[in-house]
């Protein structure tokens, strides 16, 4: 992922796993490839790539924050929230998977096609 287009770079906040379940503020930095999660010191990462993401869910709007969640393959679910001004990371993340996407399912249908294409060839021809 890392040298892939930066599409946005700042900061959100990701609720923890643990028993209370606190916001962590994590700087993020999302690319074609996906979205990479650093620790408030930038000393450690965690890379969530959009080939591992379902979807992003549960999009809510309370006190001047954007609630969201990003389900990964398996059903995990990762909550996120950050500042609701601009461009809000929600939408910047579900348009960047869209296109992740769209752009696996271009590739898939020329793939299939190409294939089709050399099953046809020159080595079915019946004699």
């Amino acid at each position: 992922m890392n040298q892939c287009k930066v599409m946005k770079d700042g900061y959100l906040e990701k609720r923890s796993n643990g028993l209370l379940q606190l916001w962590k503020k994590k700087r993020c930095v999302l690319s074609e490839d996906g979205l990479r999660l650093y620790d408030c010191k930038g000393e450690s990462s965690k890379e969530m790539r959009f080939e591992q993401m379902t979807t992003l869910d549960c999009v809510e709007y309370k006190r001047g924050l954007v609630y969201f969640t990003i389900v990964m393959n398996g059903g995990k679910e990762i909550d996120f929230r950050c500042q609701q001004e601009g461009t809000a990371w929600n939408a910047e993340i579900a348009l960047a998977l869209v296109r992740f996407k769209n752009r696996v399912a271009v590739q898939t249908g020329r793939n299939r096609h190409l294939s089709h294409l050399g099953s046809c060839g020159e080595g079915d021809v019946e004699l």
